[in-house]
């Protein structure tokens, strides 16, 4: 998925413009944006706010003018060179956001001017304006904020494809979450709570057990003073049945040996690289020295399932994708889902959204906003 500003193709017919802040006067001179720019790795100074030209959406692209930004874990791992995913700096990050569709590239019959939508890409959507490929944006349910709008499509897609489509939950399993009061955390608990009966582990520090527990979390373990593997055999001594593993290196060992038989192992994500502000060569080796393997033969007489995911690797996946957002949608607008907003930060305190995120302090989403929200918005967020 592309998210870079795109030139008007020179035959493509004039886009429709919505309202909006009006262009320079004085000819045909494109209007400036702001836009996070990630200058070079390392630690939080190498985001910067910075201008770039607004221009017109190409043939199959709508202009987005964007009101909140997500921020993910990725991105974190971006900031310090250990994302291949994300374009070598200079670059603007950014993997998901919501706004309104203010222009229309040519050709494009299935998004309207005025349209609320939620924008999907590998990169390029931390800024006030982008164009992007109109198949790469989904419309917003009905009474859906912009700020929960950029909390959903990450999260939730990916909570929903490990534990449906992978983890094929049913009624009357175990889950452990990691990172439990994160973005993909949450939004795993608000899942496992649409079937019946699953007992959920979680592991979170203790500070956030009491939000864990009222959101559904049967078995919240501190991870920092506990070993959660013991912690979960005392309760279940045969395992649990599904494990969401975003750590990587030894925790995905513990998390293979935790599973029941004919149990179900999701690695998405490997957090255990992440130890600082900059990129530790330490953890790194560590990581990887004790990642977890197995062979075919092993894995056929253990009778459990290891499967790995990565949404980033499904950017030409626009109608699995798509078929995912549907059903999420429908249990948002059914009130069995909503996104739980940690905090919300204006562009100018990226370092502090990502202090946030990085030293796990958040409970739910972190999300950014062009503009410094409203007095009041601070209030409800807090």
């Amino acid at each position: 998925m592309s998210a870079e500003p795109a030139a008007a193709a020179a035959a493509a017919a004039p886009p429709e413009l919505a309202p909006g802040p009006e262009p320079p006067a004085g000819g045909n001179e494109a209007a400036e944006h702001r836009a996070l720019v990630l200058t070079g790795f390392g630690g939080y100074e190498k985001l910067k706010v910075q201008s770039r030209r607004s221009s017109g959406p190409g043939p199959g692209e709508v202009s987005v003018r964007v009101h909140a930004c997500g921020l993910n874990f990725a991105d974190l791992l971006a900031r310090q060179g250990l994302y291949d995913r994300l374009p070598p700096p200079p670059v603007c990050p950014g993997m998901e956001c919501a706004g309104v569709v203010r222009a229309l590239g040519d050709g494009v019959r299935d998004r309207q001017v005025g349209d609320k939508v939620m924008v999907l890409a590998k990169s390029g959507l931390w800024q006030e304006v982008v164009n992007v490929p109109a198949r790469q944006t989904f419309l917003m349910p009905a009474g859906m904020s912009f700020e929960e709008a950029a909390a959903l499509p990450v999260n939730y897609i990916t909570a929903y494809m490990i534990l449906f489509d992978f983890g094929n939950l049913r009624p009357n399993q175990s889950v452990l979450i990691h990172m439990a009061a994160g973005g993909v955390g949450t939004a795993a608990i608000q899942l496992c709570k649409t079937v019946e009966n699953v007992t959920i582990f979680g592991t979170a520090s203790a500070s956030k057990h009491d939000a864990l527990r009222s959101s559904g979390v049967a078995h919240p373990i501190d991870y920092r003073t506990m070993d959660y593997v013991e912690e979960v055999r005392k309760i279940s001594p045969k395992g649990v049945d599904i494990v969401l593993d975003p750590l990587g290196g030894s925790d995905t060992s513990k998390a293979f040996n935790l599973l029941k038989p004919m149990g179900k192992l999701i690695t998405y994500g490997v957090s255990n690289l992440l130890t600082g502000q900059k990129k530790s060569l330490v953890a790194m080796a560590k990581t990887w020295w004790n990642q977890f393997s197995i062979n075919a033969l092993q894995l056929l007489h253990h009778n459990k399932a290891v499967c790995g995911y990565d949404l980033g690797s499904m950017d030409e996946e626009f109608e699995l994708i798509g078929r995912v957002l549907s059903k999420l949608d429908n249990l948002y607008s059914q009130g069995k889902i909503k996104p739980k907003i940690d905090s919300v930060w204006p562009f100018d305190q990226v370092a502090d959204a990502m202090r946030q995120m990085q030293e796990k302090k958040n409970v739910g989403k972190v999300i950014l906003v062009p503009e410094a929200p409203k007095e009041e918005s601070k209030k409800e967020e807090n």
